[in-house]
């Protein structure tokens, strides 16, 4: 059985979370933050969903990623089909989930070494 070494280059990986704290590196985030492998967009101004604008995914979009991991606050709520309109119109792959979850499925798929986003909300 050939083994192949899994690489994972990421300057930044989420360590931990627990409601309201999202840990990267060593450093806790009491905010919510856009972060790739190697970017970190902190603080990201909305800290709920209901929070959640049309204007606010401009720093998402400039990443250019292809796929964004959205979590949602502790617990699972619906996104506005206007917001995930914005990501299917520019060919974004898009899944939400509370934030426990997006940061777990971070991890895997930045391991994976794939071009994904966290927008991570804190509330």
């Amino acid at each position: 059985m050939q083994l192949i070494l899994d690489s994972d280059d990421a300057n930044y990986q989420i360590k931990a979370y627990e409601p309201g704290i999202i840990t990267i590196n060593d450093n806790k985030i009491n905010h919510s933050i856009i972060l790739t492998a190697n970017t970190l967009i902190s603080p990201w101004q909305p800290q709920s969903l209901s929070e959640l604008q049309s204007k606010h995914l401009e720093a998402i979009f400039a990443l250019q990623q292809d796929i964004v991991i959205l979590g949602v606050g502790d617990k699972w709520q619906a996104v506005n089909p206007e917001i995930l309109a914005a990501f299917y119109q520019r060919n974004i792959g898009i899944e939400y989930m509370d934030t426990a979850a997006a940061c777990r499925t971070f991890n895997v798929l930045t391991s994976e070494n794939r071009r994904v986003a966290a927008a991570l909300l804190i509330k």
